[in-house]
């Protein structure tokens, strides 16, 4: 989870959010070039004299032509890579309907006859030793690791949004609309989110926890909650 004082991105905890996070370095890279470029030539503009062979050079229009469209290419390339891979389910594990409510989410596991529950926020008061305020909730969402997991994200009343920064995941909630989005944990642990979208006055008390485990804890549990 995020700490004070981050400036980065969080752990990448998927691969979604592995290629985002390399896409994002990418793009600094070339806009830190792009922006060394553009001080070299003002330093070189201000400090030497201007004759009339660089002015109407069409060697130089020709590469200040050409070299936009060459980085906008390397930055639509592995853009449009990175929004296929979001779009594209194919054949999920799991599925899980993550249902917005003012203010706590609701879940149900489709794939299992009755495994719903609702997810409110624990209350300062009630918080176990070493838990993080504002972001731990009465029941988790537990999911095998290392598998294809869909959400179906819809809403009750508001506009809401599920979001999970470590798993690369944030889909909107609305009324009377179904949104899915996917996510693979790659490794064991526990990733913290947060409703998104501003729905009203307890906006900030929507925390979103995501548990992944290895599959035969996750059956375990799901047999101890259906039962």
């Amino acid at each position: 989870m995020a700490n004070h004082m981050q400036f980065g991105f969080q752990d990448a905890s998927s691969p979604i959010m592995e290629e985002l996070v390399e896409f994002h370095d990418h793009a600094l890279m070339t806009a830190l070039a792009i922006c060394s470029l553009v001080l070299y030539l003002l330093t070189m503009m201000l400090t030497e004299k201007l004759s009339s062979s660089t002015v109407d050079a069409q060697e130089i229009e020709l590469v200040w032509t050409i070299l936009p469209a060459i980085v906008l290419i390397m930055l639509a390339l592995p853009s449009l890579q990175i929004l296929y891979m979001m779009d594209e389910i194919n054949e999920p594990d799991l599925t899980l309907k993550a249902i917005g409510h003012q203010w706590y989410w609701s879940y149900e596991y489709t794939d299992f006859k009755d495994l719903t529950f609702d997810s409110y926020m624990t209350p300062t008061a009630d918080l176990p030793l070493g838990h993080f305020r504002l972001l731990e909730v009465d029941h988790r969402v537990v999911v095998p690791m290392e598998s294809l997991v869909r959400v179906i994200v819809t809403a009750d009343d508001v506009l809401h949004s599920w979001a999970v920064p470590s798993l690369g995941v944030k889909t909107d909630a609305i009324p009377g609309r179904l949104n899915q989005t996917s996510f693979t944990a790659t490794r064991p642990g526990v990733f913290y989110g947060q409703c998104s979208e501003i729905c009203g006055a307890n906006h900030s008390f929507m925390p979103i926890v995501v548990e992944s485990a290895p599959l035969a804890n996750f059956e375990n549990w799901s047999s101890l909650l259906s039962s």
